[in-house]
């Protein structure tokens, strides 16, 4: 499985990617996200590992927030290589999203 879940801190819920952020991981990614701690206040992706991300990778992001919302979550994605940070800057996701 490429996608990991972890409580980073007490209110942090961290979901790292593997390699590829595609398709093929759409199952896994909503499964991430889709029983979280009551205590959770931030969502974090984790993007340490991946080299390569699509459109479809986008919507999934996109998607999340949308599932999600309503709940007082702040949303970050950290640790980006350099060709990922630039689709997500291309993206502008940087207004939906805080990058680290």
């Amino acid at each position: 499985m490429t996608i990991n879940t972890a409580v980073k801190n007490e209110n942090c819920w961290e979901i790292r990617v593997g390699e590829k952020f595609d398709f093929s991981v759409v199952t896994d990614f909503r499964e991430a996200y889709s029983d979280l701690p009551k205590s959770i206040k931030t969502i974090e992706v984790n993007l340490t590992d991946t080299l390569y991300m699509d459109s479809s990778a986008l919507g999934m992001l996109l998607n999340m927030q949308k599932v999600l919302a309503g709940k007082p979550f702040r949303y970050v994605i950290s640790n980006c290589r350099p060709p990922v940070a630039r689709i997500l800057e291309i993206s502008r996701f940087n207004k939906k999203f805080d990058i680290v």
